[in-house]
């Protein structure tokens, strides 16, 4: 029996093959596991494994930029032994990989740990949207691809919910307070891993793949061909603009809340903001840009993103006019965290007029009957954007947020100042004075970005009229 294909019906529905939803279950704890371990990775690196701010940023880039670049070149290990093992090796990878990284500070078996991360997640990734596609027809793929869309916000937002209760403790009724700490966020991601590692094993049946897939040797030479299109690569290198911005969230955002407000804050629901706006603003603002050019929606996504640094640059101004607490009524907040807020807010409304359409844009810039080859590497702008971004977070932090662990040790004075304020609300030291400045940096890169796509647009434009013209 074919466990891949639904059978053909004439009218639209949500019925699609238990391998489908079992595989969706398990990218659901895949998510969990990752961004639960992600969003607090800078500080893990820092604090307990004892990387600086600029050398967590390369470490992480790295991380990253390998994370979103190797599925392409991984698939064909997926289509060789099949969806199951695939999926089997892969979740055994990052299993152990998170575990060893909760397991162990020293530098040298922290990168190993977050190898063995990036080797199972790129296995992970094609496998799974691969078997969304294999378990739908044309006429309900699209049905298809909204509920794993679904199950990986879900999984995110899960998986930052879960994060600071294990980084600070929670209290549970009839048995007290559970005090665990940094390193257990390793742990619950590995725990999530395992739990799809069983699921698996126990629900997962290979889709049909017969027939599709390619071998190593084609996709590098793909991957050669996409290069030397240098219409596309120049696509790639401006929207990349847009995800080194939202790249924020893990790379500055929480170090930069907790550097100026505390141990207690919560970084990690902040971030939630984003993927809650995404599922509560994708379906309407793509039908409202339905008639849109692609590259016009575009240019609305890439001309709010520089915003929602900017607000956050803004949260001194808002602290001098409200003080240390805003008030909404029944409740209050910190100028940090309102702005923040509405910062993570506008990024995720950018990006529901960016995505829906930057790959029909970049489908056009393909040649014609490459889409799908150009398609498999749609995830180079996640690259390059998280390489760059991660790196210049490092130098930004180290310069205006300073790891208060480095100013305990050239500044004592500075510190106890430092601790004071985090107490109180006293003034900071002056090493934290300009800390707001890190976001007016990541605004001219968002503003940078837009001028890029505006200029590519009246190239490509002049270019493709000249081109009729001779043609005509």
């Amino acid at each position: 029996m074919n466990v891949g294909r639904p059978a053909t019906r004439s009218k639209l529905n949500w019925r699609f093959p238990p391998t489908f939803w079992f595989a969706n279950i398990a990218e659901l704890f895949e998510r969990a596991a990752y961004y639960g371990m992600f969003i607090a990775l800078t500080l893990y690196l820092t604090s307990r494994v004892g990387f600086t701010d600029v050398e967590t940023g390369y470490v992480i880039a790295f991380f990253s930029c390998f994370l979103y670049l190797m599925p392409a070149f991984l698939g064909p290990l997926s289509d060789k032994i099949g969806f199951r093992r695939a999926l089997i090796l892969a979740f055994a990878l990052l299993m152990t990989g998170y575990g060893l990284l909760g397991a162990s500070q020293h530098k040298v078996v922290v990168i190993f740990a977050l190898a063995i991360v990036v080797l199972g997640g790129a296995i992970v990734r094609p496998v799974i949207s691969g078997t969304v596609a294999k378990c739908s027809d044309a006429e309900h793929r699209a049905r298809a691809f909204s509920i794993f869309y679904f199950m990986v916000n879900i999984g995110s937002f899960s998986g930052k919910t879960v994060a600071p209760l294990i980084r600070t403790g929670v209290e549970i009724p009839g048995i007290g307070r559970l005090e665990l700490g940094l390193d257990y966020i390793n742990f619950y991601a590995s725990a999530m891993a395992l739990a799809a590692l069983i699921l698996v094993v126990l629900t997962y049946r290979n889709p049909d793949t017969e027939g599709t897939g390619k071998s190593f040797t084609e996709v590098c030479r793909a991957f050669g061909r996409v290069l030397l299109n240098v219409r596309f690569v120049c696509l790639i290198v401006i929207v990349a603009g847009f995800w080194l911005i939202q790249g924020q969230l893990y790379a500055s955002m929480p170090k930069y809340i907790l550097r100026l407000m505390g141990e207690s804050a919560k970084p990690e629901w902040l971030a939630n903001v984003n993927p809650l706006v995404v599922v509560l603003c994708v379906v309407p603002i793509t039908h409202l840009v339905r008639r849109l050019k692609p590259e016009n929606s575009m240019a609305i996504a890439l001309a709010i993103i520089p915003f929602s640094a900017l607000v956050v640059a803004m949260s001194p101004a808002l602290a001098r006019m409200t003080g240390e607490s805003v008030s909404f009524g029944a409740f209050s907040l910190h100028p940090i965290t309102v702005m923040v807020i509405v910062g993570i807010g506008l990024q995720g409304l950018a990006e529901c007029f960016l995505s829906p359409k930057f790959y029909e844009y970049a489908s056009k810039q393909a040649p014609r009957g490459e889409e799908g080859l150009y398609m498999g590497f749609q995830n180079i702008h996640t690259s390059i954007a998280w390489l760059v971004g991660f790196i210049v977070s490092g130098h930004l932090l180290d310069a205006y947020c300073p790891d208060p662990q480095k100013l305990q040790a050239t500044d004592p004075t500075a510190y106890a100042q430092w601790q004071a304020a985090i107490a109180s609300g006293a003034a900071m030291p002056e090493a934290y004075a300009s800390a707001h400045h890190i976001w007016f940096v990541f605004a001219g890169i968002g503003f940078g970005a837009l001028l890029a796509l505006l200029a590519f647009k009246y190239v490509t434009d002049r270019i493709d009229r000249r081109r009729a013209a001779a043609a005509g």
